[in-house]
């Protein structure tokens, strides 16, 4: 990357690692440094939360804020009703509009922590839904405006769309219209708000280029596309997925304690990367904790931990699960902070196996887990290792409460509600 940017936003994405790709460095450039500019990025509302993949995109708006500009958060209202096939094995289940909503609703709440909505500054962010319209388009007008600008033979050369019938794979006239969709979108942001740059993970490449090519077709504008990398971690993992399935943003589907542990658990080899990405500290600062070594990487990883909860879900959130932490892993306590099953006495009754208990607590999906763990050494009450699948807990086992792990990592409190 040989270009030198002038705007702060470019010379930020470029140096803290977000930037995979631009439609045009120096046009993006130049229209950012002679004033405030609207970027959106779109998010569909497949789930009541977004998870820690989403994170990036997140920072990068962000960040357009914080130097100056004016970020755009559109919810995919309409587009999730056809949903986005890009590098997809299989067409996603069809949500029906209420379902949407509630998931739209779930969203929205993660936004307000990073991005600021309600200022009287001149690059207040908005926050949009594509629904508003989609959802009142008359088909027969569409085609006739918009459809004509599309080449089959240039959508089909797409990698998204070829990687899909390479693979001999059904791809859906539904799903086939869904670059279409969100290349309207780009253009509708332009025309309503003069929206000039969409944002997205490199997956999108081509529907963004399509709304570029769209917009200049209908309206002669000039607008650009900038794209992230698709992140993994160093072993090659997909970014946002750990051992017991997605690191949801919202508090109520992952706790606290439980996203801070999941940064707390980086790679060694990750942390200087992830710190420049998903923090706000300065590059020398994640240079530095990036190169220690030995034990002193786990101050760094703590120090990533308690960046990123605490610009989620607040500084008092991310110190209450650093002390959870030092209390679970240095002195073998309890903290309070751990994620709780509580059981009531009726639930209990007689007794209930603790390998119920187990996947009750989250710390197994399924009973044969539960199994596995304890025949593997894996699990322990109280820090004590568990050997017997077959104890059974009672409501005066939990006279006070228990403490349940899996592996080294993962804990759980029990108790009696």
């Amino acid at each position: 990357m040989t270009y030198h940017p002038k705007s702060d936003f470019i010379a930020t994405m470029i140096e803290r690692g977000f930037l995979a790709d631009c439609t045009d460095y120096q046009g993006l450039d130049e229209a950012l440094i002679s004033g405030c500019k609207p970027a959106y990025i779109g998010f569909d509302a497949t789930a009541k939360s977004l998870h820690v993949g989403s994170l990036i995109q997140i920072m990068m708006l962000r960040w357009f804020q914080k130097t100056g500009h004016q970020p755009i958060t559109l919810m995919g209202g309409g587009t999730t009703k056809v949903g986005d096939p890009s590098f997809r094995a299989d067409e996603r289940p069809l949500l029906g509009p209420e379902q949407i909503d509630e998931n739209i609703a779930g969203i929205k709440k993660v936004f307000s922590a990073y991005i600021d909505y309600d200022s009287d500054a001149e690059n207040k962010a908005l926050m949009l839904n594509n629904a508003e319209w989609l959802d009142g388009l008359n088909y027969l007008d569409f085609l006739r405006d918009i459809g004509r600008h599309f080449s089959v033979n240039r959508m089909l050369a797409f990698e998204s769309v070829k990687s899909r019938l390479d693979r001999e794979q059904s791809l859906s006239f539904l799903e086939f219209n869904y670059m279409i969709l969100q290349a309207y979108d780009f253009l509708e942001l332009n025309r309503r708000y003069g929206c000039v740059l969409q944002m997205g993970g490199s997956d999108q490449w081509g529907n963004i280029v399509n709304g570029i090519d769209l917009t200049r077709r209908v309206l002669d504008h000039e607008i650009y596309g900038l794209t992230s990398p698709l992140l993994t971690t160093s072993d090659g993992k997909k970014m946002g997925k750990s051992q017991d399935g997605a690191v949801w943003l919202n508090a109520e589907m992952r706790s606290p304690y439980e996203f801070w542990q999941f940064w707390r658990n980086t790679t060694d080899a990750d942390v200087g990367r992830f710190l420049k990405l998903y923090t706000e500290l300065s590059i020398d600062e994640c240079e530095r904790l990036g190169a220690l070594q030995g034990s002193e990487i786990n101050e760094a990883k703590i120090r990533l931990a308690n960046e990123v909860t605490a610009l989620l879900h607040g500084t008092e959130a991310a110190a209450n699960a650093e002390a959870t932490a030092r209390e679970v892993f240095e002195k073998g306590g309890v903290g309070d902070d751990l994620p709780t099953l509580t059981l009531s006495a009726d639930e209990l009754g007689d007794g209930m196996s603790i390998v119920q208990v187990i996947v009750k607590s989250g710390l197994a999906k399924s009973g044969k887990e539960a199994k596995r763990l304890i025949a593997e050494n894996g699990a322990k009450l109280d820090d004590a290792p568990l050997t017997d699948a077959g104890l059974m807990i009672d409501a005066g086992a939990l006279s006070s409460p228990i403490k349940l792990s899996a592996g080294k990592k993962r804990h759980a409190l029990v108790q009696l509600g």
